[in-house]
């Protein structure tokens, strides 16, 4: 009898690791696909910890991707009294930084100065993307070692956010691509923004309230494809995604990471970091659908 019961013990842990070896094998897949560039991707369960990873060897550039974290800090604040979502942040059209999914505060700004509330700008910042509005938040937090510390004293660790937008993008053209990602500024680890997406879900990082309303606006990015683009009908995702642009054929990154809900509940927290990838953006995007696709398919 106890032969049996071992048996079939042994029958039911086979049978429960199938899907993680089977996913295994297909992240593998893709990712071999981006070569020379690196394709780095992690799927874990929130409920048990369970994890299946992809060249989690090296830190990531975040690119837009450090927008959620940064909102998270701003969240903290006005969880502390010392923001409020209504505060207005004056800004001018000296203020404006390029790029932002949708027209949004960057191009507000265009016609003259304007304030901005805290709320506005995080929603400019994490659903729209506008590159105006995180360096505004960021300037109000105090920098990115504001944000760094608030990360590490969650127990955040493998997420280092060194400045926003506007400085990054000229150290871009100061340095070049290679030399930016040597430094690892603005970076994270697959495991550390794997953290940041798990203790965001439990409630670890910030109030009910401000957990529900940052996951509302990551729900609401305006970027529908990446991940986004190989999930079933029914199944949500909570996601920012983030993008260096191509240079000389080349992307130093082209990113996604975020909650998938499935219509029973289940959850999977996946993060995909694309680094100096020989690639279109188009092709870069059926890799993270075809990922997304393998996520669900095991849920």
């Amino acid at each position: 009898m106890l032969r049996g019961t071992a048996l079939a013990l042994v029958a039911s842990t086979a049978l429960a690791a199938t899907p993680d070896a089977t996913l295994q094998a297909h992240l593998q897949a893709v990712a071999d696909q981006a070569r020379p560039g690196t394709l780095g991707i992690l799927v874990m369960d929130p409920a048990t910890g369970g994890t299946v990873t992809v060249n989690d060897h090296r830190p990531y550039l975040m690119m837009s991707v450090f927008k959620a974290p940064i909102a998270a800090a701003v969240l903290a604040s006005v969880d502390a009294g010392t923001l409020s979502l209504d505060k207005k942040v004056a800004l001018t059209p000296a203020d404006i930084v390029e790029g932002s999914a949708v027209p949004s505060v960057g191009e507000a700004l265009k016609a003259g100065p304007k304030a901005f509330s805290i709320d506005e700008l995080l929603h400019a910042a994490v659903t729209q993307s506008d590159n105006t509005a995180v360096d505004a938040l960021l300037r109000v937090l105090g920098g990115g070692k504001a944000a760094t510390a608030f990360l590490t004293g969650k127990g955040v660790q493998g997420i280092r956010i060194d400045m926003g937008e506007r400085e990054l993008g000229a150290l871009f053209d100061a340095r070049g691509g290679d030399a930016v990602l040597a430094s690892q500024v603005n970076s994270a680890t697959l495991h550390g923004a794997a953290a940041f997406l798990r203790k965001l879900q439990a409630g670890e990082l910030v109030s009910p309230a401000s957990t529900q309303k940052l996951l509302g606006l990551m729900t609401a990015q305006v970027i529908p494809n990446r991940l986004r683009g190989g999930l079933p009908a029914g199944y949500q995702l909570a996601d920012k995604t983030g993008t260096s642009g191509t240079r000389d054929g080349r992307m130093a990154a082209f990113n996604d990471i975020g909650i998938v809900t499935a219509p029973g509940g289940g959850k999977r927290i996946v993060v995909v970091f694309l680094a100096e990838a020989r690639a279109t953006p188009e092709q870069a995007t059926k890799w993270f659908a075809e990922i997304g696709h393998e996520v669900t398919a095991t849920m």
